[in-house]
């Protein structure tokens, strides 16, 4: 076999002369030790030169081989072509066997993969030969993972046409299709035709709300669930506490906590490190560490997970530190991994450490994202360097998005710097004009420094666009319950309640030396009087007003915001952890803020 030369083309195939029994051929039990597509090769030129080649059984196996999981992607390309040397397929395990590898295989992209699979599908309609529900699995799983909704459709049609889309395993494939294309109805009207209760259906159910940002509605179907008497499975728990994590409510995921001890799941390392991640985003670090320091064995994503948690709580030196005794451990950082430290140096001002975990991550074999581009832009652009961020995006290898640009005009806004801004906001423009954001975080940056006619014209043109910014929402739990609060309105039924409590808050606030910071309120119209009260009822003082009213003394309030904490709020809130004697956990969009005597541990650098 060492005479073959390596290709990554397969030999022709040729009529089988071999006078051995195939299945008991020698070169069939070679195939499984075949690890690298050089002996895999070889060994295909071997059975071209005995005349195996051909034979169904070898055709099945080398095919098998090459879609297992974990196989690289050069070995599905060398069974496609393989597969399409076959003159006239017509056996369905070929079919399926490439289905189900490209649906494993995301490369070299989902969509790529997606593309392939449908057009094996094609195929297999044109032989005749008969789709079975191992089919439909394989085909609606790689349309999922390429969010190919139209594709997902038609495969869908066929299954119900030849009767497959009810079988119990295609319709929780069908629910999760539809769900990660983002067609909730379609998911929904799947889910509801059931004839039975199935934990896969109710897993791909609550998978699609969490994705749909539906978390409560998530928890609705987990207990639903849980009252048919269903056996939630690891892939339950996990997803449910991603919606815990998603609505910042600590106590039910304490309570799920508890239920995945009873029920012995708290061993598997997948949900002690969801654990982690749902005690992390509800602002229980303390549970974090606690859940973290107890796993038997931990694999990467556990310590990523750990360190971004660090990260997203302001504790830059620890999850460094952790980073380091990860490496020490063996343990070979990823991406996220990269992300979760460079996260943390850029939410604690520390700048060269960054720069150099940026440029550590090619020694590892790790091409930076956008996501680690980001970071970086953030790391420079909040150490004041905004020429300097300007610059490194401008000169990206690749094409760079809204997202960075945004990153780099709010450290503007922040600095002062409204003539790099106003390119920095031009830029945006070029790529995505409908961000309300972009606008007023550049029209309050030309009213801080007295541009007025630039902050009327881009306020024009947001009227004009008919761009609108997203309104503030608020959100604490509450003996179970989550309660959200929108900026002014009075939506949540003890609205009146929480204002009245504000007012009174205002008034103890007062007594210690409390003005509201009217800075970024830009209204040439009003006064300050106007201003300070356009203030005053932000949705993260509602909210902070209403768990005053509703815990017990010295209770820790835990809120979490959708938007980045304003100035006003965030002074309001130490001053309320000082004068009220209460720990505040306040998650915004960007970080959590500790707020505990008069101090947050974000050093007022956020």
């Amino acid at each position: 076999m060492s005479s073959a030369p390596l290709t990554s083309t397969p030999p022709p195939l040729l009529p089988a002369k071999s006078k051995s029994s195939p299945p008991h051929h020698p070169l069939l039990s070679h195939l499984p030790h075949c690890t690298s597509l050089r002996s895999l090769a070889q060994l295909h030129a071997a059975a071209v030169k005995s005349g195996l080649a051909a034979h169904p059984a070898f055709v099945t196996r080398l095919l098998t081989l090459c879609t297992v999981p974990g196989a690289h992607p050069a070995h599905l390309a060398y069974a496609r072509q393989v597969f399409d040397r076959v003159p006239h397929p017509s056996d369905a395990v070929w079919y399926n066997t490439l289905l189900r590898g490209y649906a494993r295989s995301p490369s070299p992209s989902p969509a790529a993969a997606a593309e392939a699979a449908v057009r094996v599908f094609a195929r297999m309609l044109e032989e005749g030969v008969a789709p079975d529900t191992y089919t439909f699995v394989s085909l609606l799983k790689a349309c999922a993972a390429a969010r190919a909704g139209e594709e997902g459709r038609q495969a869908h049609a066929v299954a119900a046409k030849v009767g497959a889309a009810g079988h119990e395993y295609v319709r929780p494939t069908l629910i999760n299709m539809y769900a990660e294309c983002g067609d909730a109805r379609a998911a929904r009207v799947m889910f509801d035709r059931m004839d039975g209760d199935c934990v896969v259906s109710y897993n791909a159910m609550i998978a699609a709300a969490v994705r749909s940002s539906r978390p409560g509605e998530a928890l609705v179907l987990f207990r639903e669930m849980q009252a048919k008497g269903l056996k939630p499975t690891p892939v339950t728990v996990i997803i449910v506490l991603s919606a815990c994590a998603l609505l910042g409510a600590l106590e039910l995921g304490r309570w799920i906590h508890d239920y995945v001890r009873k029920i012995e799941l708290d061993s598997l390392v997948k949900v002690s490190t969801a654990l982690i991640d749902m005690y992390a985003k509800c602002g229980s670090l303390e549970d974090a560490i606690a859940v973290f320091q107890g796993m038997e064995s931990r694999d990467r994503q556990a310590w990523s997970v750990m360190i971004v948690a660090y990260a997203n709580h302001g504790y830059g030196r620890e999850a460094i530190l952790l980073f380091e005794e990860m490496k020490k451990q063996g343990i070979k950082p990823d991406d996220i991994t990269f992300l979760g430290v460079l996260y943390a140096c850029s939410h604690s001002g520390l700048v060269s450490e960054g720069l150099q975990y940026f440029d550590d991550m090619r020694d590892h074999g790790i091409v930076p994202g956008i996501k680690h581009y980001g970071c970086v832009t953030d790391l420079l652009a909040r150490s004041g360097q905004l020429e300097r961020a300007y610059k490194f995006i401008d000169e990206l290898p690749i094409k760079p998005t809204p997202i960075l640009w945004r990153t780099l005009l709010s450290a503007c806004g922040g600095h002062g710097d409204v003539d790099l801004g106003k390119r920095v906001f031009e830029r945006i423009l070029e790529l995505d004009d409908s961000h309300g954001g972009d606008y007023v975080i550049f029209s309050n940056l030309c009213a801080n420094t007295g541009k007025w006619e630039e902050m009327n014209r881009v306020r024009k043109l947001m009227n004009e666009k008919g761009v609108v910014k997203v309104p503030g929402c608020s959100s604490i739990e509450i003996d179970n319950t989550v309660h959200e609060f929108f900026a002014g309105d009075g939506r949540h039924p003890k609205s009146q309640e929480a204002r009245k409590m504000v007012d009174e808050v205002f008034d103890q606030l007062k007594l210690v030396g409390y003005v509201p910071d009217t800075s970024h309120v830009f209204h040439v119209e009003m006064g300050e009087e106007e201003k300070a009260t356009s203030l005053r009822y932000h949705s993260e003082k509602l909210a902070i007003a209403f768990g005053l009213l509703s815990t017990t003394p010295g209770a820790t309030l835990r809120v979490v915001k959708n938007l980045r904490v304003c100035p006003d709020c965030h002074s309001m809130a130490k001053l309320v952890s000082m004068v009220f004697n209460r720990r505040i956990i306040l998650r915004d969009l960007n970080r959590f803020h500790h707020f505990e005597n008069g101090v947050c541990s974000c050093g007022d650098y956020w």
